[in-house]
């Protein structure tokens, strides 16, 4: 069972009693300030409806008059909006739909700008270095955005008295067809803290020199800035990135197996490697699929074929027939093998993991085992020296003693997987090193 990373909050926590002001303006359409009041109208589970309104608020008279509410989920992926509703955006705005009547779409009002575009995901997770999604929009469809973790930044805002960290997400924004779609097209920028949500946005729209610029800045709010979970990304899934491992074994072959690993295709933080062998004994090609999610990155795929004339004992499970049974024909082979996932999503010294009966990974590889997050070391190998997170695992495939024993795997910064030792059950040591 998954003990993932305690993590004390959320990129949008909504408890019951939360409030958040915020104050925006657009530089064309709303150049008088708009303060709205939000708070949670409903929470159930991982479901919430967050409500806004500018009554009673102390605006000024040509302020903007709105209000409306969104809906929100936690899920997987990350933070989902599933639904909004709100008054009429004001007459003088561009309409974001191919008709002036009966739009649902709308950029009047702090989260509209927030969730523009990109609501499923709004805010992809884990939120760790590298990360890149794609996401739609709009009531039709027509908005596509690709958003990218740009790191974290020290920023200031009117809630809070000090500077606050916060995850800058930048968007490109693209809408086709609408009456004012290059109003609804552009680069947005959100910054979010753990703890309290987005704090800060710029929207910078397309349309030329005279194009508007809509921002929005965190006014006032009952809810606490947390420390943000570790960004560190131990195992990246970059298009384009190349790894080089070395595999050995002396007791079941006595020349090194030298294979190559390239990421070839990524696709909202799953991304497939493709293996070939560069030198060495097993002559194998194939293609392993990883996912990084909330659950942690977990191999979904894996397709290999190999000629050899090492003889390896066998692998299990008993319960496949012997030709679905589980090989090691490639470093992945011995880092997958057991269970899920290879590291939890905000990886830290303690998390645990087993496996479990009845789940898929125990149908697959018929293993008991367990892993353990033990903190970061020093490793060096011949691509070079990392501070890199140690993961060790016990492993028991009943019959099986190459299939049993103990791992320990190196995971290293924007890297990934650089060493494992793999001491089976019949007595022999598999060793794997990246060479570059």
């Amino acid at each position: 069972m998954l003990a993932p990373s305690a993590l004390a909050g959320s990129w949008l926590p909504h408890p019951a009693d939360a409030i958040w002001t915020y104050k925006w303006s657009d530089s064309v359409y709303a150049p008088t300030p708009t303060t709205e009041k939000v708070t949670v109208k409903e929470s159930k589970g991982a479901a919430f409806t967050l409500a806004w309104t500018t009554q009673d608020q102390g605006n000024p008279d040509d302020a903007v008059v709105t209000a409306g509410q969104v809906k929100f989920q936690e899920t997987n992926v990350g933070l989902i909006n599933t639904d909004w509703s709100s008054t009429p955006p004001p007459p003088a705005f561009p309409v974001l739909c191919s008709s002036a009547t009966q739009c649902p779409n709308a950029l009047s009002s702090a989260y509209y700008n927030v969730i523009w575009g990109s609501r499923s995901p709004v805010l992809a997770e884990p939120v760790v270095k590298g990360l890149v999604w794609s996401s739609t929009g709009g009531a039709q469809g027509d908005v596509s955005a690709t958003s990218s973790y740009m790191g974290t930044e020290q920023i200031t805002v009117p809630a809070f008295s000090d500077p606050v960290t916060a995850a800058k997400i930048q968007t490109q924004v693209a809408q086709a067809g609408a009456l004012g779609d290059p109003y609804g097209s552009g680069v947005r920028t959100v910054w979010w803290v753990f703890g309290i949500g987005p704090v800060k946005m710029q929207f910078q729209h397309a349309g030329g020199t005279n194009a508007a610029l809509t921002t929005s800045e965190l006014q006032t709010t009952s809810l606490t800035p947390k420390t943000p979970p570790d960004d560190t990304n131990y195992f990246p899934l970059t298009r384009g990135q190349t790894l080089r491992y070395r595999w050995t074994n002396s007791k079941h072959f006595k020349k090194p197996e030298v294979e190559e690993f390239n990421v070839d295709a990524n696709v909202n933080e799953t991304a497939r490697f493709v293996v070939k062998n560069i030198s060495g004994p097993i002559r194998v090609a194939g293609s392993y699929v990883y996912s990084t999610r909330m659950d942690g990155v977990t191999n979904i795929a894996a397709a290999t074929k190999a000629a050899t004339l090492v003889k390896f004992p066998a692998l299990g499970p008993k319960s496949a027939p012997k030709d679905q049974r589980r090989h090691f024909f490639t470093p992945f082979d011995l880092m997958n093998f057991g269970m899920n996932p290879i590291l939890t999503a905000y990886p830290s010294s303690g998390d645990t993991w087993a496996t479990k009966p009845n789940s898929r990974d125990f149908s697959v590889y018929g293993v008991n085992g367990s892993s353990k997050v033990l903190g970061l070391q020093n490793v060096t190998v011949p691509a070079g020296t990392f501070k890199a997170l140690v993961v060790s695992s016990t492993l028991k495939q009943p019959g099986f003693p190459f299939g049993s024993g103990t791992r320990t795997s190196w995971f290293a910064p924007d890297k990934g997987l650089v060493k494992l030792v793999f001491r089976h059950g019949d007595k022999s040591t598999s060793t794997v090193v990246l060479l570059k």
